[in-house]
């Protein structure tokens, strides 16, 4: 009866949050997001309060907390000053692409993957690949196409702008006061449950921290070692290539195939007319063996660190997971499936700790505490 009585609360908080969250959701996101902003500048935090003295001066919370918001804006504004022009003079480049070109350049290879295809019965004779790829890239890149998207963004920034400063407000409390979000938590949960929640939401801060924290040096890692060695085999745009290969890698297993694509479809636009085979061909093979490169060291060296030490699950775990995280909610749902499940094991290691299966995938952990 006690065991019932316990899972009847357990379950009626989840309504609870659950309706909460669902009504409320923009508030939500944005809370979510200054916590995991908290978490990422704790170690700043502590820099600031330990090494800024003037005098008898020393930096307190609201100073610390300060000056971490204001490195975040700073990187920020040095990722946007690096990257915003390039990609403006690509649309610029891509608004302007005779694409009757590129389907001349990729005409001869085009053409021999159709005949032999063809020959295999896997398609029927009709419009010529090059022309097929021609037509299809004025309907995605026409003028008009790339001036909707700008509206697009141009309309996305009022709501970001009010995103933006709310995250920032809240963002600014969670690193001046210390444990105001885990207090917060614990004040609307029942007094018995004070000291589990309290511990559960400490692991999960430890873990947590130490996902985003690995996920920010993936991207780091990616981002140089492929602007490297496309920049130093000659290819244009290495730099824009590299950040998008590092930004969309943050998809499981999807993302690395999106990025390859980009770096190919980038290489060709920015070698319009030359020849194929003894030009083009060299630099589309030079990416490609990059990224492949790239995706062994993520597979066998970044992603085994991010993904299995820093949450403390199992590599087969882990790729169910983003599955069913792919199946709710296709994209979104890969990325957020390894922070939530996270977030879920740490509550049943609390909560649920009496049933066998929730021993057995939660083991693992208790690691975080040591």
């Amino acid at each position: 009866m006690k065991n019932l009585s316990r899972y009847l609360a357990i379950a009626v908080s989840i309504v609870i949050v659950g309706t909460i969250i669902y009504y409320f959701s923009n508030i939500v996101a944005y809370v979510l997001v200054a916590w995991v902003f908290s978490m990422i500048g704790q170690p700043l935090m502590r820099f600031f309060q330990r090494k800024i003295k003037i005098g008898k001066f020393q930096a307190g919370p609201s100073i610390s907390a300060i000056l971490t918001i204001l490195c975040f804006f700073i990187i920020f504004t040095v990722l946007i000053w690096m990257f915003v022009p390039l990609v403006i003079q690509q649309a610029r480049n891509l608004s302007n692409v005779d694409y009757n070109l590129i389907g001349q350049t990729l005409e001869e290879p085009l053409n021999h993957l159709s005949d032999q295809l063809i020959q295999i019965g896997f398609i029927e004779e009709g419009q010529s690949p090059s022309n097929q790829l021609t037509n299809t890239l004025q309907e995605w890149f026409s003028i008009e196409q790339i001036r909707d998207f700008f509206s697009s963004i141009l309309g996305f920034a009022g709501n970001f702008v009010f995103a933006l400063f709310s995250v920032v407000f809240i963002l600014y409390f969670f690193l001046k006061d210390q444990g105001l979000f885990v207090n917060f938590l614990v004040a609307i949960s029942p007094n018995k449950y004070g000291d589990e929640v309290r511990n559960s939401l400490d692991k999960i801060t430890k873990l947590l921290r130490r996902y985003f924290g690995g996920i920010l040096l993936q991207i780091t890692i990616i981002t140089i070692f492929v602007s490297l060695f496309l920049g130093v085999l000659g290819v244009k745009n290495a730099l824009l290539i590299g950040f998008f290969a590092a930004l969309i890698n943050v998809i499981p297993y999807l993302g690395p195939i999106i990025g390859a694509v980009f770096g190919v479809f980038i290489t060709i636009s920015s070698n319009i007319g030359v020849d194929f085979y003894s030009e083009l061909l060299p630099l589309l093979i030079k990416v490609v063996v990059v990224f492949g490169a790239m995706q062994m060291l993520d597979n066998f060296i970044l992603q085994p660190y991010i993904f299995s030490n820093s949450v403390l699950a199992h590599p087969l775990e882990i790729f169910i997971i983003i599955l069913m995280g792919s199946q709710l909610n296709g994209i979104i749902g890969m990325i957020l499936a390894i922070p939530v499940y996270t977030v879920l094991r740490v509550i049943a290691r609390s909560f649920l700790s009496e049933f066998r299966i929730v021993q057995q995938i939660t083991g693992s952990i208790e690691e975080v505490d040591t």
